[in-house]
Formats: C-alpha cells, sequence, structure tokens
C-alpha cells in the first residue's frame, strides 16, 4: 500500500486547490523540487505530480518545474495534466517519468490510450475525475455523462497500469476520501486502483489498512501533509506494519 505525497504545479509553484478551483489556489511551496526532495527524505517512495495549467491548457505549462523535480528525487514521479499525445507521452518518459497519467484523453480518444500502453508497457495510468459518480475533464471544468465505473472497464486488459480515482467534491477539503465510491471502483475491475481527493487524517491512513481496502494500490495526499495534518513517520510506519 503506497501512499502517494502530491505536488500540484500552478504558476511553477506547490499548491493545493479547494474543489479544484484555479482561483482556490494556496502556496505550500515556491519551490517544488525542494518539496520532492523532503517528501523523499520523510521516506515517501512515490511521487504524485498534476500540471494544473496544463490539465486546462491541454499541453504542458509547468514543465520547467517537472524537470526539476526529477532532478531533485530519486523516488519514481507519476504525473497528470495537459498529456494528450504519443509524442508528449514519449518525450515525458524519456526524461525519466516512471508513470504519465491520462485523464481528459481517456475519455476523448480511448483508443490512443490502449496504443500507448502497448507502446510503454507498464507506464500508463488513467485518471478518473468524478463529480457525482460522472466522469470531469479538462481541469475538471467539464462534466460529462459518463460514469467513472464505464470509463474504467474501457480500459480492462488494455495494460493500464493504475487508475487515479479522484472524488472532485472531496478534493482540498479534508472531508475524508471518498471510500466507498473508490472500493466499488475497484472491486469492478481488475486494474489497480489508487485513491484520492480529501485525504484528511490518520483515520484515513487507518481505513488504507482495513481488508476490503488492501485491494488498492494506495492513496494520494496533499493538504493533510502540507497542513501537519498527518504525521509522515506515524502513517508510513502504519501501512509497513499492515503489509507484514
Amino acid at each position: 500500500m503506497i501512499l502517494f505525497p502530491a505536488i500540484d504545479l500552478k504558476d511553477g509553484q506547490c499548491v493545493r486547490l479547494k474543489l479544484g478551483d484555479m482561483d482556490e489556489a494556496t502556496v505550500y511551496n515556491p519551490d517544488p523540487a525542494a518539496q520532492a526532495r523532503a517528501f523523499e527524505e520523510q521516506g515517501f517512495e512515490w511521487l504524485h505530480v498534476v500540471d494544473l495549467n496544463g490539465a486546462f491548457a491541454g499541453e504542458s505549462v509547468n514543465g520547467a518545474a517537472v524537470e526539476a523535480i526529477l532532478k531533485a528525487t530519486k523516488n519514481p514521479v507519476q504525473l497528470g495534466g495537459g498529456i494528450r499525445t504519443l509524442a508528449h507521452i514519449e518525450a515525458w518518459l524519456d526524461k525519466g517519468l516512471a508513470r504519465v497519467i491520462l485523464g481528459t484523453i481517456a475519455v476523448r480518444d480511448p483508443d490512443l490510450v490502449r496504443e500507448a500502453c502497448k507502446a510503454f508497457p507498464g507506464r500508463i495510468a488513467v485518471g478518473i475525475d468524478a463529480r457525482g459518480g460522472k466522469v470531469a475533464v479538462e481541469g475538471w471544468a467539464e462534466t460529462s455523462d459518463l460514469a467513472a465505473v464505464e470509463l474504467a472497464r474501457r480500459f480492462e486488459g488494455a495494460g493500464v497500469a493504475a487508475i487515479i480515482y479522484t472524488d472532485i467534491d472531496r478534493d482540498g477539503v479534508l472531508t475524508g476520501i471518498n471510500w466507498d465510491a473508490t472500493i466499488d471502483l475497484a472491486e469492478a475491475v481488475s486494474i489497480p486502483v489508487i485513491a484520492s481527493g480529501g485525504l484528511a487524517s490518520i483515520a484515513d491512513i487507518v481505513r488504507m489498512t482495513m481488508p476490503d481496502a488492501k485491494k488498492l494500490e494506495g492513496a494520494i495526499s496533499g493538504r493533510a501533509l502540507y497542513d501537519g495534518r498527518i504525521d509522515p513517520a506515524q502513517a508510513l510506519e502504519m501501512l509497513r506494519g499492515a503489509a507484514a
């Protein structure tokens, strides 16, 4: 079970949004590379990075910050936000990313996702961001009629390494992860699922150790780590203990 610390990038800085609203951004660190090093020093073994500007623009905007992060940490990094073409995917993987997360394009062009999975085995994740159970795209600015579970099932057998499932209504507001919806999704597909959105306290870490959550690959934490609501050493020790 992996706890993924999150670095969300807006205008080159490490921020957290509230409910996905770009106007509700809190800057936590103006130096994302330093933040990446800090997470590694705290004992985290993965890093989740999102180019927020890129998600809205449909292309990489915070590329310089991402490259600085890759140079600053030995941990594997997964990146989402504005990655929409095979050439773009290949360019980022060549720069050292462990995984690329495809979100909007997974809805718009699922064949491209399947093609990417064949070209880059084990290195393509799908980001499913949902509002009321329906998939949102374009940096969460648009909500579709497509159910999250239906989208996930479209990629069964395609070779997707993981699905990052975010409940937008809980993102950045510290109300706890939507465990019911996340575990339901994990039970509906064979693809590993990562929980995202709303991780609030050590209670969510405890929830990650419960038997029905063991099918998940892990969960992403942002604001709770930055605000000191979760002690990294305690959380990582609990997860290691549960895995033993």
